[in-house]
C-alpha cells in the first residue's frame, strides 16, 4: 500500500514504465486494455487520495497531478480512465456518510476502481432502481463499481454506487474515435438496476455550497494534457536525434551534419520545450492553490480562486499539447508520418481529450473574474 506522496510518484513512474512498450499496440487496437488496467488496479495508485483516517495516503493535489502527468506522458488514455474514480473519492470524502466511507474506501484501498455514469433513479415499490443509457463511459467496462450520477423523483442530482456486474448493467465497447482509444468510453445501459439506498449520496448538495470537486476533477484533466505535451516533446526530440534528416539546404550549405543541428529545428524545439515547461509549472502552481483551498472552501471567492487557477492550467496545457503534437512533424519531417511510428497518436489524443471541454470558456471565466470581479459558475467542470 502506498503511504506517502513520494511513494505515489515513484509508483506512478514504475507503472508508466511498465506500460510504455505497449502504448502503440493499445492505440492501434482500441481494445479494452485489460492487462494495463489490472496493473493499475494492483499498483496502489487508486487509493492515494483516500483520507489518512481511512488508511489512505491522502496525497497533495500536486502529487495527484504529477501521478497523472507521469502516466499521461506515456499513455494519456490510461491516465484518463481513473479520472472519475478520483472525483468520487473526493465526493465520498466530503459528502459520504461514515458507513459509505468505511465500505467503499476499504474496497478502493484493496484495488477497486470506481467509474461514473448518468441516468434516472426511481422507487418501484420494492426499492430503488436505475434506468438509463450513458455514452462516454470511460473505464466502466472494467470497473468494480460504477458511480451513477442520476436524477431522483424531484429532479435532484444524486450519486448511486452499483456493482459493475449487478443485474441490469451492461457496458458496450462501441467506442470508435480518432484518439484516446484505449479509454474504451463506450455506452453503459442500466435497466431496472437495483440500488442499495445506503449507497446513495445527495450529490446536488455539493453544488449548493462553495466546492472544489470540479476543480480537482479538472486538475486531473489538466495533468493529462500537460502529460501529452511532454510525451510529444520527448518523442519529437528522440526522432530528430536518431531518425530525421537535415533539410537539404542546410546540408548542402555545409552548415549541419544532422537534423538536430539545423538552426531552425533548434529554435522551434527550444520554444516548444519552454512552453511545455511553462505548462508543467502552471499545473504545479494550480495544484498548490488547490492544496491551500482544501476540499471544502471557506467561501465562494476562495472556491473561485482555486477553480480559476486550474482553469488556467487546463486551458494553457491543452493549447500546448496540441501545438507540440502538431509541430512534432514540422521538426521531424515527412518520415515521421510513417504509421509504424504512430506519432500521430499524440495529436489525436490531445484533440480528442480537449474537445470535451472548450478552452475558450476557461479563459472567459478567468478574464471575467479579473476584469469584472464576476465569480465563475459553480459546477463540476470548473
Amino acid at each position: 500500500m502506498i503511504g506517502s506522496d513520494a511513494e505515489a510518484v515513484a509508483a506512478a513512474r514504475r507503472y508508466a514504465e511498465s506500460i510504455a512498450d505497449t502504448v502503440i499496440e493499445r492505440d492501434r487496437s482500441a481494445a479494452v486494455p485489460v492487462e494495463a488496467l489490472a496493473a493499475l488496479d494492483a499498483s496502489g495508485l487508486l487509493g492515494i487520495t483516500v483520507p489518512a483516517e481511512h488508511g489512505g495516503a491522502e496525497v497533495s493535489p500536486r502529487t495527484l497531478a504529477e501521478v497523472i502527468r507521469t502516466i499521461a506522458a506515456v499513455d494519456p488514455a490510461i491516465a484518463q480512465i481513473p479520472q472519475g474514480h478520483f472525483l468520487f473519492v473526493d465526493v465520498l470524502t466530503v459528502w459520504g456518510t461514515a458507513p459509505q466511507q468505511r465500505r467503499l474506501f476499504a474496497e478502493i484501498l484493496a484495488g477497486t476502481r470506481l467509474r461514473p455514469d448518468g441516468t434516472r433513479l426511481r422507487p418501484d415499490g420494492t426499492g430503488l432502481r436505475l434506468d438509463g443509457t450513458k455514452y462516454y463511459s470511460t473505464g466502466s467496462i472494467t470497473a468494480r463499481w460504477i458511480g451513477v450520477s442520476a436524477l431522483d423523483e424531484a429532479d435532484r442530482l444524486v450519486l448511486a454506487f452499483v456493482e459493475r456486474d449487478a443485474p441490469g448493467v451492461s457496458v458496450d465497447d462501441d467506442w470508435d474515435v480518432m484518439g484516446q482509444r484505449a479509454t474504451v468510453s463506450g455506452t453503459t445501459a442500466l435497466r431496472a438496476v437495483p440500488v442499495d439506498p445506503s449507497l446513495v449520496i445527495p450529490y446536488h448538495r455539493a453544488f449548493e455550497v462553495p466546492q472544489q470537486l470540479g476543480a480537482r476533477a479538472q486538475l486531473v484533466h489538466a495533468a493529462i494534457q500537460v502529460g501529452i505535451a511532454g510525451g510529444a516533446l520527448r518523442d519529437a526530440g528522440e526522432f530528430v536525434r536518431t531518425r530525421a534528416r537535415p533539410f537539404f539546404e542546410a546540408a548542402r550549405g555545409g552548415w549541419v551534419d544532422s537534423a538536430a543541428q539545423d538552426p531552425h529545428t533548434i529554435l522551434r524545439y527550444g520554444r516548444l520545450a519552454t512552453r511545455v515547461r511553462a505548462a508543467e509549472e502552471l499545473l504545479r502552481w494550480a495544484a498548490d492553490r488547490l492544496h491551500e483551498v482544501g476540499r471544502s472552501p471557506r467561501d465562494a471567492r476562495q472556491a473561485a480562486e482555486g477553480s480559476l487557477a486550474v482553469a488556467q492550467a487546463k486551458a494553457f496545457g491543452s493549447e500546448v499539447a496540441a501545438e507540440v503534437a502538431s509541430d512534432l512533424f514540422a521538426l521531424s519531417g515527412a518520415s515521421a508520418t510513417d504509421e509504424r511510428h504512430d506519432l500521430s497518436r499524440h495529436w489525436r489524443n490531445a484533440r480528442t481529450h480537449a474537445s470535451h471541454d472548450p478552452v475558450d470558456w476557461k479563459y472567459h471565466h478567468v478574464g471575467n473574474f479579473l476584469l469584472n470581479d464576476v465569480l465563475p459558475p459553480n459546477h463540476g467542470q470548473l
